[in-house]
């Protein structure tokens, strides 16, 4: 059953759900670039910065007639929590058939971001390609053509049922949660961004051998970009069990990598390489019409360019592949998810369970007297959602070869 969706403000307020991969990169990563970019260098490239707005704006998308703030806010921390959807499209009619063709654009990737009201912690759901969702009637603002609603299809029918605009209000309809920024991007805008990135880490427990997405990777730590970043996030036969699920956990160690890179590698003091990576996220990524501001979308980076790795969580969408109404399809595991976006919408950290044991606190004696402190108090840790797979940034563990 769907969740009431809040109303739409165009500004994302507390709590609301207001993200890829190169693409399939959390827009995050985009925005925090862009904030020393624009914010470092404003002083030395007031053309550049002229230009890269310029472009954004031109490149962005009507979310249904989304509300375009008067004012973008002045360049400061973002005020509140934030969500932003990041679209990954197959069959682009921009990248040719280089990457194979289908009758159909579909919404293969969808990741979506949080930021918490105080900026202390972040949620990137992945919500997998074929999830057996509610459809809402949707309109194509291009051709105006109309479709209506659909009771269980999966999620990646909606870009070809209304573009970007659909797929958001597909998710909102899915999780209950406002999401007034977005952006899409195909294969070739994959390629250019992490080549844009100069490569990231990623480690494999075995090596990948996977023909059919053109990808050869030795066992260990291989830094990969361009096509070579493409094919390992795209790779389904080398990795897991051969599953698209087993495709979202590679992009997530691909997420949680890349955001390790850009804190530690000083590359938010490389003044050439935020501007590369400016000029490729201007280009290859089409922004919502209300995130396509170049003030609003400085404002979000250095909102989360402190947040700690450990709160930073990479989740999957919960869901079960044994349902024998939809074989080979992913079906909601609708408790879990009720309570992983209640704590979303609350702004409510949690932590996914771990094969550690729980530390154990020494008992104490009816003689022990409590001791005076002025040391701050120790902040609870987060509640741990039983049932969800995913990582934190801080994780560096290796993909798992694909076993056969």
């Amino acid at each position: 059953m769907a969740r009431p969706r809040q109303q739409h403000t165009g500004i994302a307020r507390h709590g609301r759900l207001k993200p890829a991969r190169p693409v399939r990169t959390a827009l995050a990563f985009v925005a925090l670039s862009l904030a020393v970019v624009l914010v470092s260098g404003v002083t030395v490239a007031g053309l550049a910065f002229w230009q890269f707005s310029s472009t954004v704006t031109a490149n962005s998308i009507d979310l249904n007639g989304a509300d375009v703030p008067d004012a973008a806010p002045s360049i400061g921390s973002y005020e509140t929590g934030f969500n932003i959807l990041i679209v990954g499209v197959d069959n682009d009619s921009e990248q040719g058939g280089a990457y194979g063709e289908r009758d159909s654009t579909l919404n293969d990737v969808n990741i979506l971001v949080h930021v918490s009201a105080d900026h202390t912690n972040a949620v990137v759901v992945s919500i997998p390609r074929d999830l057996i969702v509610a459809h809402p009637s949707c309109t194509d603002m291009n051709t105006g053509e109309e479709y209506s609603s659909m009771s269980a299809r999966p999620v990646n029918e909606a870009m070809s049922r209304g573009g970007l605009p659909c797929v958001v209000s597909t998710i909102e309809n899915l999780t209950g949660l406002e999401i007034p920024f977005a952006g899409v991007a195909s294969f070739d805008g994959v390629v250019r961004m992490s080549d844009a990135v100069g490569g990231v880490p990623i480690c494999l427990s075995e090596a990948i051998d996977d023909p059919l997405a053109n990808l050869t990777l030795p066992a260990g730590t291989s830094v990969v970009s361009g096509s070579t970043a493409l094919a390992f996030l795209r790779s389904r036969h080398g990795v897991g069990d051969g599953s698209d699920l087993s495709r979202i956990s590679s992009q997530q160690i691909y997420l949680a990598s890349l955001m390790r890179t850009v804190q530690g590698d000083g590359t938010f003091t490389d003044l050439p390489k935020l501007f590369s990576l400016a000029t490729a996220a201007a280009t290859n990524i089409k922004l919502s019409t209300n995130l396509a501001h170049t003030d609003t979308m400085v404002s979000m980076a250095l909102a989360l360019k402190d947040i700690d790795l450990s709160r930073l969580v990479f989740v999957q969408y919960p869901g079960t592949t044994e349902d024998p109404d939809f074989p080979n399809k992913v079906v909601p595991l609708q408790d879990l998810a009720d309570t992983m976006f209640a704590k979303i919408l609350a702004d409510e950290p949690f932590a996914l369970a771990t094969d550690e044991p729980e530390p154990t606190e020494e008992p104490t004696t009816a003689t022990e007297t409590p001791v005076q402190s002025d040391a701050p108090v120790v902040e609870a840790a987060p509640e741990v959602l039983n049932g969800l797979t995913g990582r934190t940034a801080e994780d560096q563990s290796c993909a798992q070869a694909f076993s056969g």
